[in-house]
Parts: C-alpha cells; sequence; structure tokens
C-alpha cells in the first residue's frame, strides 16, 4: 500500500479541520463533508475536495475518519455513507463515542465490511492544528499499516491499547485521561472564583505554589484564557466538554463507580452553556460560580 491515501473526514469543527489540514500538508488526498457546509468550506483553499454528502466523502477512500459530536450523531452519518462505502476500507473512529457508542460503531462496521479502528485523541485546538495530538489506537495489527500514515500526520505519537477495536480500549483510556482534564479545568475555575470572592489576587496563588508538587501548566493554561478574557475561539468547546463528562459519569456508573467529581464538572459546564458559554473554551466553566444576574468579570 502507497503512503499516500484518499482519507474521507466527516466532521470538520475544531479537531477535524485541523487533521484534514495535517493530512493534506502530508500529502493525502482529503475528501471531507460537515453537516454544515460552511464550516467545511475553508479547507478547499488547503486543497481538500468538499462533498455535499457523506456518501460522497467516502467514495474510494482508503480511510475513512470520523471527528463528529457523538456516538449516535457517528452512526447517523455513516448510515447516511454506507451506500458509498468500500469493502475492506479502514474507519478511523476518532469521535467521543462513550462506551455504549463505540459498541455500535463497531457492530456497524462488522455489517459493513469495515476494518475498524477505536481512535480517539488527546489534544485541544492549539496541539491539532500542529499535527501533536496523542493518538489513542486499538485496531487489527494485521491492518495497521492502511491507518498509521494517517495517525502519522495528525498525531505526534500514537499508543497502541489493543487489536479489538469493539472492545473499546482505546475511548476506555481516553474516557479515564478526559475525566482528569474535565476535573483540573473545574477546580482551575472554582479557585479563580474563590479568589475573586474572597479579594485575592490570583497571581498571589500563583506565586505561592510556583515550582512546587501544586503547580502545573494545564492551570495556568486555562487560568489564562479566564484572566484575558481569551475563551474565543475555543481550545475545546464548554457544550462538548459537557458531553464528554456525561459519558464519564455513566461509564462509571455501568461498572459500578461512583463519580462525583466528574458529575459535578458535567453540571457545572451544562450550567455555564446554559449561561450563554456554550461556545466559548471550557474554561469558561469559570462562570458557573456566579449567579448570571451578578455579571461578573475575571
Amino acid at each position: 500500500m502507497t503512503d499516500k491515501l484518499t482519507v474521507s473526514v466527516l466532521g470538520t469543527g475544531i479537531m477535524g479541520a485541523a487533521m484534514a489540514r495535517n493530512l493534506l500538508r502530508a500529502g493525502h488526498t482529503v475528501r471531507a463533508w460537515n453537516r454544515t457546509r460552511v464550516k467545511a468550506e475553508p479547507l478547499a483553499v488547503d486543497g481538500a475536495h468538499v462533498t455535499g454528502s457523506p456518501a460522497e466523502a467516502v467514495e474510494g477512500a482508503d480511510v475513512v475518519l470520523t471527528m463528529l459530536y457523538d456516538g449516535p450523531a457517528t452512526l447517523d452519518v455513516m448510515r447516511e455513507a454506507a451506500p458509498a462505502l468500500r469493502s475492506g476500507a479502514a474507519w478511523a473512529q476518532s469521535t467521543t463515542a462513550g462506551l455504549e457508542g463505540i459498541g455500535d460503531l463497531a457492530a456497524f462496521a462488522r455489517d459493513h465490511d469495515l476494518v475498524f479502528f477505536d481512535a480517539p485523541v488527546l489534544g485541544t485546538r492549539e496541539p491539532a492544528e500542529a499535527g501533536r495530538l496523542l493518538v489513542l489506537a486499538a485496531g487489527p495489527a494485521e491492518h495497521r499499516a492502511a491507518v498509521t500514515p494517517v495517525f502519522d500526520a495528525v498525531g505526534a505519537r500514537t499508543v497502541w491499547t489493543g487489536e479489538d477495536g469493539a472492545a473499546g480500549t482505546a475511548t476506555r483510556l481516553k474516557l479515564v485521561a478526559n475525566s482528569w482534564v474535565l476535573a483540573a479545568t473545574a477546580a482551575t475555575g472554582e479557585v479563580l472564583a474563590l479568589a475573586k470572592a474572597l479579594g485575592v489576587d490570583p497571581q498571589g496563588f500563583f506565586d505561592a505554589i510556583a515550582g512546587g508538587p501544586l503547580d502545573m501548566g494545564y492551570l495556568h493554561a486555562k487560568a489564562e484564557l479566564v484572566l484575558g478574557d481569551r475563551l474565543t475561539p475555543p481550545q475545546f468547546a464548554v457544550a462538548t466538554a459537557a458531553k464528554d463528562a456525561r459519558l464519564i459519569v455513566r461509564a462509571g456508573e455501568a461498572h459500578g463507580v461512583r463519580l462525583d467529581v466528574a458529575a459535578a464538572s458535567a453540571a457545572r459546564l451544562e450550567r455555564a452553556a446554559e449561561q450563554g458559554h456554550a461556545e466559548e473554551d471550557m474554561a469558561a466553566a469559570y462562570f458557573a460560580s456566579f449567579d448570571p444576574g451578578d455579571g461578573p468579570s475575571a
């Protein structure tokens, strides 16, 4: 197999568009589709063929890459694409679909003779645009050469978690990783909110923990988005983070684990979305600490 492929990218939001551009830079042919076509059109300038339907996008594709909102949305789109899917094509499924979702998608792949790879990614807008995502992947070893050029184009590293994509081992690792990211984001927002309420300069807190075990780069990165009023364009949007938090809570419940922090993070994110911050960076969960009428400023 040549290392220059025809790749269908279904879903060109923050992550999908960045992945498509890096595939183009690597010399691959990209056929892109998005439900709201205007979000895909800018990719035409970079050399992508923007299509009007999922079926048109997957026609003749060596690899189908899905980066959509959730599992049900991905299944709906793949059903639309079904008439044009090539038997034996590889499907790199990168949507954060949750445990139930990944099972449904793997079943679709079996029914349509696709080689299924459970392949979520870790990273936000900036690493996605730089082609520095961490790809978490599970799929058959004998077919990995089909997707390796794709993963190499969009990511800095690929971590293989198993040979059976249907088992969802990569998705399980993604949920664990995201539970930490969401907890850290919620904690950052609450630290800033409490500091504001108590009249504490946040810089005093940063100085107090500087260089010690409590210090972390992620705290500073998310705090700077709030303090600098740079919540748009989002690295990872509030609405999507809320969806992921609920997937994490449900995964815990399904396995007899109560995840209080994840549940609280989901509630904070949903409250921030209701306050009008749905399309801002997930650091905007900060505003969930205040009543809407208070109109807080960082």
